[in-house]
């Protein structure tokens, strides 16, 4: 019953209107580094057994703020993943969004992700990216279970269109369907995978109490669904 928190990176100067994909040197703005130190501040009482990031600045600059958080009592160790990296986005790397959107290639990505690679000789296909970001997730999902218990829950700090193509798979949907999810800066969402399937226990969180992220202790792994939704 492993418990993964995603958090995507805060906000920078390229966040909305250019494609940054892995234009190197992206880092956090004034307003990005606030919302980082606020989500570092949220989880600091969330016990982690692990904290992983995608290899770019932004990321990095994001989880760092999540392990020196106020009151973290470990861990302080950011391992990274380039499984969890952005998207390679290939010639539309570093180009405004609005430019973008007059591609012909633009309205197969909001209705046809699944077919999309991107153009170039460093573009990636989506379903590659997904791929390659679920994939990750089963091996931390083993390791963190292997070292830390089938309770533990850790941390992976990514990009909007990988956490919506992990949290797509989590739902059980199909790829041209992830679209419908959507992911702002600093949120957070939450899995918990279980022997018989995940659970998607919060989704683009931007507030609130952390109380109830993770499973109790002793509780069971079976992953049976509460019929009637619970108490």
């Amino acid at each position: 019953m492993t418990t993964l928190l995603l958090v995507r990176h805060g906000l920078t100067e390229l966040t909305g209107p250019v494609l940054a994909g892995w234009t190197p040197g992206v880092s956090l703005n004034d307003r990005g580094r606030a919302q980082a130190r606020a989500v570092g501040e949220r989880l600091a009482s969330v016990p982690l057994a692990a904290v992983v990031s995608s290899p770019l600045d932004r990321c990095l600059q994001t989880a760092e703020a999540v392990v020196s958080a106020p009151g973290r009592d470990g861990p302080h160790e950011i391992h990274r993943d380039e499984r969890f990296g952005e998207v390679r986005y290939g010639d539309w790397t570093g180009r405004p969004l609005e430019e973008l959107a007059a591609e012909p290639l633009w309205k197969v990505v909001q209705t046809h992700p699944s077919a999309v690679t991107f153009p170039g000789p460093e573009g990636e296909a989506m379903a590659a990216a997904q791929h390659r970001a679920v994939a990750a997730v089963r091996d931390w999902n083993a390791r963190i279970a292997a070292e830390a218990g089938p309770n533990a829950a850790y941390l992976v700090c990514s990009h909007g269109d990988i956490i919506k193509a992990i949290v797509a798979d989590a739902l059980g949907l199909h790829l041209d369907q992830f679209q419908r999810i959507h992911v702002e800066p600093a949120s957070l969402t939450v899995i918990r995978y279980t022997e018989l399937r995940p659970f998607v226990i919060r989704l683009n969180d931007t507030g609130g109490g952390v109380d109830g992220l993770l499973p109790p202790p002793d509780a069971a792994p079976e992953g049976d669904a509460p019929v009637g939704g619970g108490a």
